[in-house]
This record gives structure tokens, C-alpha cells and sequence, in this order.
């Protein structure tokens, strides 16, 4: 029987994608059980099917008045902690240097609990692990995790992506979380474009707040509501442009070439983990990089890189990937 593992990854979609190395490789030798928000339920059975997952949105997670403890979901945390300790896990781990993360690793009662400490949490795990350097990537402190539990897991240079058949359609997402992450409409819209103009199918995607927007612009863009819907689209996609932003993080690990628009963040920490995967850069500013709030009225990290910018490096990177799927399936 193998013994029981408790992962946790409370966090966005991009950051649970950026997982999936680690718990592909923990279900080999561990009972993974994966405490994470809803749409894990939807990741689970395209990406890691053996992993069980407790759906959970913790509450110092929202991104507004997240200590509001008054307002946190006592009793059905209450209820989370008994279900997890009844489960006596042998093994728990978090990847981030979160204390209330090693926490919970702690109430729940694993035996051994496994995370990179902060502000003297170390009094709540059992081991404690050396950080990576200040710029590697995310997917380096599961690496990390990963090697305390007895695991081998590929750098996110060495991830070999799933073949996937050949699609002349382009799909740009023009969403993110942070508002401060968005590049403007505008320059989204001028890109798709240029693309036509290249003969190229567009397939706008955004989030719920920029729907309007769009569909006044006589565009025919979709709104995902679901990670499920998400999935169709970029399965119908040869590449993906869009910003730093959990879609296009699910794009590279579904096989999805992808060129994103880095502005408050850091594309050293948080590039999709796909060989192919192309980055560009907004201005430069003394205060990157941005957690969740820019200083300034406008995010001119983004703001200040313009369609004309991007367009030569959006140009070649279509070329590239789109070539031999336009041979077969033309615009």
C-alpha cells in the first residue's frame, strides 16, 4: 500500500498547472491527495487523473479584504480540518514559503510535513527546505519538494510536450487576475488584425469584465466559464498569445506553443512550461516585480508597449509555429 501524500496548492490556475510535474510523479510512489480551489476537480482528470482532489478556496487567498476574519468560512474549514486529519496522512507538502500553508500542514496532523519556512514557520514542518535561488522559476520548489520525497522531476527546459494534431488558428487571451497584468484591448485587437491579414484564423478568449468590450468591436469572442471550456478552446488552438495568466500556463502543458506579454511580473519565475514558450518584456520599472497592486494610476509597464512593439516578435513566432498547420488546414 503506498503511503498517503497531502498536497497543497491554494493558489491560482497558473500556479496549479505549474504543479503538474510534481504530482505526476508523486502518484507513482504516493496516495496523492491534493487540497486546491474548485477547478482542480476539472485539471484532474486531463492532467493528473490518479490525484484525489479536496476542493478548498481558502480565504487569504481572495484578492480584497482577505483578513476579514470575521468573514472566513469557520465552520467549513472546521469541517475541512477533521475530514484531512481522519485521513492520516504520512507525508504533507507545500511549495510555497507560506506559514499558513505549513499550518495547515500542522492542524491537519501529518506525520511528516514537508515546506521552505518564512517568519518562523519552521516550528509547524517537520522538514524544512533550502530555497532555490531568488529567480528561479516556480517549478524549481516543487523540484525541490520533489527531491525531499524521493522524486525525479525535469526542469521546466527538459518537459518534453504532448504531440498534438496540427491547427492553423490563433488564440489570444486578453485576460488575467491582476488587472495590472492586462495588456490593453486595443493592442490585442490590432494584433488580430495583422493576423488575418496573414490569412491567419483568430479566436478571441477574455474574461467575463472585457466581454462587452469586445463584442462592440464586432468581435466574436468567448468567455470560458468553466476550465473545461477553457480546455476546448485551446485544444482547437496552434498557438496561444495572451498575458501572464493562468490560461496560458494551461495552454503549454496541453502542448500549446505560447508567446506571452510579461508586464509587473517576472517571466524567470512564472514562464509556461513548454519548450517553445516565448516571452516579451514591457517597460522596465523600479518596483517590479508586482505582487497584486501597481503603484502608479496606470500599469505603463503594459500600457507604454504598444501593438507596433510586439507585432515583428508576434510575427515571427506565428510564422513559426502555424506554418506547416496552415499547409493542411487554411484559413
Amino acid at each position: 500500500m503506498k503511503p498517503r501524500l497531502l498536497v497543497l496548492e491554494l493558489w491560482g490556475l497558473g500556479d496549479l498547472v505549474i504543479a503538474t510535474p510534481f504530482l505526476r510523479a508523486a502518484t507513482e510512489k504516493f496516495e496523492v491527495t491534493l487540497l486546491a480551489k474548485p477547478f482542480a476537480l476539472e485539471l484532474a482528470p486531463r492532467l493528473w487523473p490518479e490525484v484525489k482532489v479536496v476542493p478548498f478556496i481558502a480565504p487569504w487567498t481572495a484578492f480584497h479584504a482577505k483578513y476579514h476574519l470575521w468573514q472566513w468560512p469557520w465552520q467549513e474549514m472546521l469541517r475541512l480540518q477533521n475530514f484531512l486529519s481522519a485521513q492520516h496522512f504520512d507525508y504533507a507538502v507545500s511549495a510555497r514559503w507560506d506559514p499558513r500553508d505549513h499550518w495547515v500542514l500542522k492542524i491537519i496532523g501529518a506525520t511528516e510535513r514537508i515546506g521552505f519556512s518564512r517568519l518562523k514557520s519552521a516550528r509547524y514542518l517537520t522538514q524544512e527546505l533550502t530555497r532555490p535561488s531568488p529567480l528561479a522559476h516556480r517549478s524549481e520548489f516543487w523540484r525541490v519538494a520533489g527531491h525531499a520525497l524521493g522524486l525525479t522531476l525535469p526542469s521546466r527546459e527538459e518537459i518534453v510536450p504532448p504531440s498534438r494534431t496540427l491547427s492553423s488558428v490563433a488564440l489570444l487571451h486578453s485576460g488575467a487576475r491582476l488587472p495590472a497584468r492586462v495588456w490593453p484591448l486595443d493592442y490585442f485587437q490590432q494584433v488580430a488584425m495583422r493576423l488575418r491579414r496573414k490569412n491567419i484564423t483568430v479566436q478571441i478568449a477574455c474574461d467575463s469584465n472585457q466581454l462587452d468590450w469586445w463584442h462592440s468591436r464586432s468581435e466574436n469572442a468567448i468567455c470560458p466559464k468553466t476550465v473545461t471550456e477553457l480546455f476546448a478552446q485551446i485544444d482547437r488552438a496552434g498557438i496561444f498569445i495572451g498575458n501572464c495568466s493562468g490560461p496560458g500556463h494551461l495552454a503549454a502543458i496541453c502542448g500549446v506553443p505560447t508567446f506571452t506579454l510579461y508586464g509587473p511580473s517576472l517571466p524567470e519565475w512564472f514562464a509556461p512550461m513548454h519548450p517553445e514558450a516565448e516571452k516579451f518584456e514591457g517597460k522596465s520599472c523600479p518596483y517590479k516585480p508586482c505582487s497584486d497592486y501597481c503603484r502608479f494610476s496606470k500599469a505603463f509597464c503594459l500600457g507604454d508597449l504598444t501593438a507596433e512593439n510586439a507585432w515583428p516578435r508576434v510575427e515571427k513566432f506565428a510564422d513559426k509555429h502555424l506554418a506547416a498547420g496552415l499547409k493542411i488546414s487554411p484559413a
